[in-house]
């Protein structure tokens, strides 16, 4: 840990956490071979400007994260102790070697495809919950927490809570796409219901994916009991224009935002 950021940088204090998705930064190193833009580096300045993790989705074709990636990002977290590694992807494909290689804080669980753009729907109950009982399992036995990628769907949390799963991450590119039209409202309260309905079930909520600067406050300030968000295309754009380390601190600004009292 750089033992000039204050540990009080690190401590959310009940706030939901920001977790600085870094693929996109990896996308980009891999247009040459010259190793720059450097993934970890650029991890290491996120971390020291007061991101709470770092999440990587390192899928079958490496078309950004590979696996040398992993295992590297891995030795730079653990110079961060307060810091979490969370890596996600599916774990009927490449998942699960890194879990039981590199043993993160986190994985979550994607049902994405090989050839798939990007992640965009979640795990489909009841026909995925008993195919992932032994994986949920075998990852809580490494000491790892596993978080499932959901649908906003209150019906299925009481069965993603069956899988033994300690988290959901709500998938929220429906809500960014409505933010700011006629059917935010309709749609926020579906996630509203979802969350309420994975607390009551036993869970803890993460969310991400299409979540920004435009509309994080909004989301955390409506939904509740948010622990986590994992934030990657939209704050790596940003940091185009504003700096890694300045886009870091204005997420955190958003997050202090839905947490202090109306009107502030």
């Amino acid at each position: 840990m750089n033992p000039l950021v204050a540990p009080e940088a690190f401590h959310h204090g009940g706030r939901t956490a920001l977790s600085v998705n870094v693929n996109k930064i990896a996308l980009l190193r891999n247009t040459r071979h010259l190793g720059i833009p450097d993934v970890v580096h650029l991890s290491r300045i996120a971390l020291e400007a007061g991101a709470q993790g770092i999440t990587v989705h390192p899928r079958p074709d490496e078309r950004h994260i590979r696996g040398q990636d992993v295992h590297d990002l891995a030795a730079l977290m653990r110079q961060w102790p307060e810091a979490e590694y969370n890596i996600e992807g599916n774990p009927f494909h490449n998942l699960m070697d890194f879990v039981r290689a590199v043993r993160p804080h986190q994985c979550t669980f994607v049902p994405d495809s090989t050839d798939q753009f990007t992640s965009d729907h979640g795990w489909i109950f009841p026909g995925d919950l008993e195919r992932l009982k032994p994986l949920v399992a075998e990852a809580q036995a490494l000491g790892v927490r596993v978080s499932l990628f959901m649908d906003p769907n209150p019906e299925a949390m009481a069965q993603a809570a069956a899988t033994g799963a300690e988290r959901v991450e709500l998938y929220t590119e429906s809500y960014a796409g409505a933010h700011g039209q006629p059917e935010q409202a309709a749609v926020l309260a579906r996630y509203v219901a979802a969350a309420q309905a994975a607390i009551a079930a036993g869970l803890q909520i993460n969310a991400g994916h299409d979540l920004n600067r435009a509309n994080l406050t909004d989301f955390l300030r409506a939904v509740p009991g948010v622990q986590e968000v994992s934030i990657g295309h939209a704050l790596i754009a940003d940091a185009l224009e504003l700096g890694l380390a300045d886009t870091v601190r204005d997420y955190q600004r958003c997050i202090q935002r839905a947490f202090q009292p109306a009107g502030r």
